[in-house]
């Protein structure tokens, strides 16, 4: 039987890798982003979601970000800053999504004119295959990100910091101090719409690096995919997902090298149901207070597929 959206619910997790183990819990609408760090970069990343009903609990149901002139009609963002340690190519580096298992039977009827209205109205760039093993789409993050700022040099991790405050921002097109020139230079277009086609011709992201040492900012949104009723809203086309989607499904953003398969951070959607949720939380806070008690007793940790974090509980 198909789940309603009332019955389900999201949560948001980011890490360095596909390993859930890596994985944060997402403080969703909140001001203070996750921050995440690897040998290949250092990120912080901040998840807004328009009517969000989540984890953890007492998430706020939406973010100023929404009230912004230019995000006014959207429904989530995903928005980083980043420092790379290594430089990577501009047409390596790649953005979109990605799954661990095959979805060919149970992909709704309508996905190939979504996928079609997607490549030919959003994203030109946009490759990939939903029916291999591995489903994913990916577009170069150079002509994907819908907002990229350059900033400057840094010296070492802590140029970035730890983002206080940065989930409140809104990321602008452009570039910051040095990172202006940097970008001059480059020859690459002010206008974040004329930067995205401009990256799509041939040639044109090997012109970039991703360098070493230097912050850069971006924001991926859109007004298409709706936590509030999962469902994609394209233009003249509506796909809802819900009978196709329960506890172990997921979207999955990553942000990667498609050259050597290095992976900067993931994001992932997790969607819940409430039921099983309420009863593993009403069962952690019973353990909890036995423990307190030296009663080693309750449930094992593998009966139940979903684990709440102590974020979650929040």
């Amino acid at each position: 039987m198909a789940s309603s959206a009332d019955s389900l619910l999201v949560r948001v997790t980011a890490g360095p890798s596909y390993d859930p183990a890596t994985h944060q819990t997402v403080q969703v609408n909140s001001s203070t982003p996750t921050h995440i760090t690897s040998r290949v970069c250092t990120a912080n990343v901040s998840v807004r979601i328009q009517n969000y009903r989540g984890l953890p609990r007492k998430s706020p149901s939406t973010s100023s970000y929404f009230t912004h002139p230019h995000h006014t009609h959207d429904r989530y963002s995903i928005s980083f800053s980043l420092l790379p340690h290594q430089t990577i190519s501009g047409s390596a580096l790649v953005f979109g999504n990605d799954i661990d298992h095959p979805v060919r039977d149970r992909l709704p009827y309508g996905t190939g004119t979504a996928f079609k209205i997607v490549k030919s109205l959003i994203d030109p760039g946009l490759e990939g295959d939903l029916y291999a093993d591995r489903p994913h789409l990916y577009g170069c993050a150079l002509s994907s990100i819908n907002v990229l700022r350059v900033g400057e040099k840094v010296d070492g991790e802590a140029g970035l910091g730890k983002g206080t405050g940065e989930g409140e921002r809104v990321i602008e097109e452009g570039g910051e101090g040095e990172g202006v020139e940097w970008r001059k230079s480059r020859n690459v277009p002010e206008v974040a719409e004329a930067r995205k086609k401009w990256f799509l011709g041939k040639g044109r992201a090997e012109t970039w690096e991703w360098e070493e040492g230097r912050v850069y900012m971006g924001d991926f949104f859109n007004p298409y995919l709706d936590f509030n009723d999962f469902s994609l809203k394209l233009p003249g086309f509506s796909l809802s997902v819900l009978g196709y989607l329960g506890g172990e499904d997921y979207l999955r953003y990553v942000l990667k090298n498609k050259d050597n398969g290095d992976v900067l951070f993931v994001v992932v959607f997790s969607l819940l149901h409430k039921e099983e949720v309420e009863k593993a939380e009403g069962e952690a806070a019973a353990k909890s207070k036995s423990a307190e008690k030296g009663d080693e007793g309750g449930r094992h940790d593998e009966e139940w597929s979903f684990q709440p974090r102590a974020d979650d509980l929040d």
